[in-house]
């Protein structure tokens, strides 16, 4: 299935960053798009006139925002005061469908230069001589919400302006204070991915499946959140997931992403973190075999990385803690190999495999990936017994 969305929401943006869907980003704007130029502040008339008249002087026409349909006509008439030589028309929600239908064909016409309308205008309204936008009571709207309003104006090469009005400052709630220092933050274009990002934060990721998309996960992290979620999904579907154990590999070799192997950071991220979650040797090679075919033949540090992941999987398998490679020797332990364990192990690797006092068993060698072929030797010397 592939879902495009103009704007993700915090749970869609959460599927994909929990790993219940893959994400990919288009950052180029349409030809001759500019950025939208975004005012927050207090109401102010004086600015309102302002924008209004300089619209129509430029030949456009303004969105105006009042989200109660009760006031939405006294709102309209106290514009008509404001600024008395414009023509200004009405729609919201409550009308009857063929009324609401012929004021905004007579907006599209032009008959109008100002539409005062509630929040029916966020979504699908193209109208490229629109190009103003003023919110009466921002801070009364959610963030993916702002942002979907503030996209209905600059969709021509002409530079838009948005205005983005409350009250009182001392009144804005921490929320909204925030949602609003987000959307002056970022104006660029293509800022929906890092709004949403803002909006998760701010919100939380809300219910997996249910309609609400409200709570927060500072409590747990998201990290340990989503280990937690994919235990319980898995508990109930009846599956058993194996715990992973905790193993170490300490190697003095480059293993790392280099940035001109993957250019982004947040990329560089994403394979870290995807690596480190791998479970199974299957899992790990569809990792493998995905990175080589979008970033090409894996370079000398990445083929580390994946080799360390491999060991530590493997070491779980075998029960034991840690496999350590220094000085061109590679010691795994705790591990106790019976005398026909070493004595297979030996005629597998074909070299002197010793077994000390502090239950390791240690092989010396040329590299580091003799040291996970030791491991596998030692796989496959268990099976075998």
């Amino acid at each position: 299935m592939l879902a495009l969305t103009a704007t993700p929401i915090p749970r869609t943006l959460h599927m994909s960053l929990a790993g219940l869907r893959d994400i990919s980003v288009i950052e180029t704007p349409p030809e001759g798009r500019r950025p939208i130029r975004t005012h927050v502040g207090e109401y102010d008339e004086e600015l309102v006139k302002t924008a209004l008249e300089r619209e129509v002087a430029r030949g456009g026409q303004t969105f105006y925002l009042h989200n109660r349909v009760e006031t939405i006509d006294e709102a309209a008439e106290r514009l008509r005061q404001l600024a008395p030589g414009l023509r200004y028309i009405v729609g919201h929600g409550q009308m009857r469908e063929r009324e609401l239908e012929e004021h905004m064909l007579s907006f599209l016409r032009g008959d109008a230069d100002v539409l005062v309308s509630t929040t029916i205008i966020e979504s699908g309204l193209d109208i490229p001589e629109a190009n103003t936008l003023v919110v009466e009571r921002a801070d009364a709207l959610g963030l993916a919400q702002l942002y979907q309003i503030r996209g209905r104006v600059g969709r021509s090469d002409l530079l838009a302006h948005a205005y983005l009005f409350y009250p009182d400052a001392s009144e804005l709630t921490p929320e909204a204070r925030a949602r609003l220092a987000t959307l002056a933050d970022h104006t660029e274009l293509g800022a929906g991915f890092a709004i949403a990002m803002r909006d998760l934060e701010i919100r939380g990721a809300g219910e997996l499946l249910g309609a609400e998309q409200h709570g927060h996960l500072a409590a747990l992290g998201f990290e340990l959140y989503v280990e937690l979620l994919g235990e319980a999904v898995a508990e109930l579907s009846g599956e058993r997931r194996t715990v992973a154990r905790p193993v170490r590999v300490d190697a003095r070799i480059d293993a790392y992403v280099p940035a001109d192997y993957v250019p982004g950071e947040a990329q560089k991220i994403d394979l870290h973190r995807r690596l480190a979650l791998t479970e199974t040797e299957e899992e790990l090679g569809d990792l493998e075999a995905a990175t080589v075919d979008r970033y090409g033949p894996l370079p000398e540090p990445v083929e580390n990385l994946f080799t360390i992941q491999a060991a530590k999987l493997k070491l779980a398998q075998l029960g034991a803690d840690y496999l350590v490679f220094r000085g061109g020797r590679s010691t795994v332990g705790p591990l106790v190999l019976g005398s026909d364990e070493l004595r297979a192990l030996r005629n597998r690797i074909g070299t002197a495999v010793y077994a000390t006092a502090r239950n390791e068993v240690s092989v010396k060698h040329d590299g580091f990936p003799e040291a996970l072929r030791l491991v596998d030797a030692i796989l496959d010397t268990r099976r075998a017994a």
